[in-house]
C-alpha cells in the first residue's frame, strides 16, 4: 500500500441539495480514479469543521460513504482521513474496515487518529476526556485493531478497552494497511512508528522538514527502518486562472489554513507542491478542494497536474 496522490473530500455543501449529494460525491471519486489519484478519502466527522463551514452544514458519516464509494469505483483505495478513535469501539472499527475491504475487493486503508473536535463529543455524547487520555485510548485501541487486521485474535484487558480472542472474519487480505494522521512528535509519531504503514502529516508547510526528521528518529528509536513508514502531506488546492483570483481566495481563508493552501494556475500549484512538499522528502501528497471540488472537471485538472509528479 502506498498513497502517492490522494484526493480528500471534506465538504458536502453542494448546489442541488440532499437529493444529489451522494451523486456529487461519487462523481468526484470517479474523476479522481480516472485522472491519476490512487486514493479517495473522506473526513470522519459528524459536523462540518471550523474553517470550512458551520457545524450545521452537511457531513456524511465516513464508513457508510466509503462503502458506497466502493461500489461506485473499481480501482482507487478508500480511507478516512482520519477515523476519530473516540467514536467507535476498536473491535467494531476493525470489523468495519475489514468489511469495507471485502466490499471493495482489497482497497481499504484504516486511517486513524486520537480525535479532537470537542463540540461533536459534547453534543453527540462521546467521552472527550483529556488530551493525554485520548492518546492512551488510541494506543490501547491500536493494540486491538492492529492484530485484528492481520488475522490475529488479541487478548487485552486495558484501562479503556478489552478484547478476549476477538475474531474478525470474513477477510479479503492477509492484512489491511494502517495510516495515522497528525503532527504530534511525542505521541502520534511514536504510535505511527510502532503500528502504522503510513503517516499523513498535517502541519504548517515550513515545519515539514523538521517533522520528517523527527518521524525518522521515532522509527529508529524502535529499530524500525524509516523507509518502511511512508509519508504524505495534506494540502488544499484551488486552480484559478489569474493572480487576482488567487489573492482573493487566499484572503478569504482562515489564517491557520493559508500555509497549507496552494492557489494558482495548474502549473503554479504543481510547481509549489513539488518544491515545498515532495522535494522536502515526503513520499506523497493528499489534496482537497473544498471550495470547488464538486464542479465537474476540477478534480480532473488537479489529477492531471499532480499525477506526473508522483508517478513512478
Amino acid at each position: 500500500m502506498t498513497i502517492s496522490l490522494g484526493y480528500q473530500i471534506p465538504n458536502f455543501t453542494y448546489p442541488g441539495g440532499v437529493e444529489s449529494l451522494f451523486d456529487t460525491v461519487a462523481a468526484q471519486a470517479r474523476e479522481a480514479e480516472a485522472s491519476g489519484f490512487d486514493t479517495v478519502l473522506v473526513m470522519d466527522h459528524f459536523y462540518q469543521l471550523p474553517g470550512i463551514g458551520t457545524p450545521d452544514q452537511p457531513m456524511m458519516e465516513a464508513y457508510s460513504t466509503l462503502a458506497a464509494l466502493a461500489v461506485s469505483t473499481s480501482t482507487i483505495q478508500l480511507s478516512a482521513l482520519v477515523t476519530g478513535n473516540t467514536y467507535r469501539n476498536p473491535t467494531l472499527l476493525a470489523k468495519t474496515v475489514t468489511t469495507l475491504d471485502v466490499i471493495s475487493h482489497g482497497r481499504a486503508i484504516l486511517g486513524i487518529g486520537a480525535g479532537w473536535f470537542e463540540l461533536e463529543h459534547e453534543q453527540l455524547g462521546f467521552d472527550f476526556d483529556t488530551f493525554t487520555e485520548r492518546f492512551e485510548k488510541l494506543d490501547e485501541a491500536l493494540q486491538i485493531i492492529h492484530p485484528m487486521l492481520r488475522d490475529e485474535r488479541p487478548e487485552i484487558t486495558g484501562k479503556w478497552y478489552r478484547a478476549h480472542g476477538a475474531m474478525n472474519v470474513p477477510r479479503f487480505r492477509e492484512s489491511i494497511p494502517i495510516m495515522l494522521g497528525g503532527q504530534g512528535e511525542r505521541k502520534t509519531f511514536r504510535l505511527a512508528a510502532r503500528y502504522a504503514d503510513h503517516m499523513n502529516i498535517i502541519c504548517a508547510i515550513e515545519d515539514l522538514p523538521h517533522k520528517l526528521q523527527v518521524l525518522k528518529q521515532r522509527a529508529e528509536e524502535i529499530d524500525r527502518d524509516p523507509s518502511t513508514l511512508k509519508t504524505s502531506y495534506l494540502a488544499s488546492a484551488v486552480i484559478v486562472e489569474t493572480q487576482a483570483e488567487a489573492d482573493a481566495i487566499l484572503q478569504s481563508l482562515p489564517e491557520e489554513r493559508r500555509s497549507r493552501a496552494f492557489v494558482g494556475t495548474a502549473t503554479t500549484v504543481a510547481d509549489r507542491i513539488q518544491t515545498e512538499i515532495l522535494d522536502a522528502g515526503v513520499d506523497g501528497v493528499i489534496v482537497n478542494a473544498p471550495l470547488n471540488g464538486h464542479v465537474p472537471g476540477v478534480v480532473t485538472a488537479l489529477g492531471e497536474a499532480l499525477a506526473p509528479l508522483v508517478r513512478q
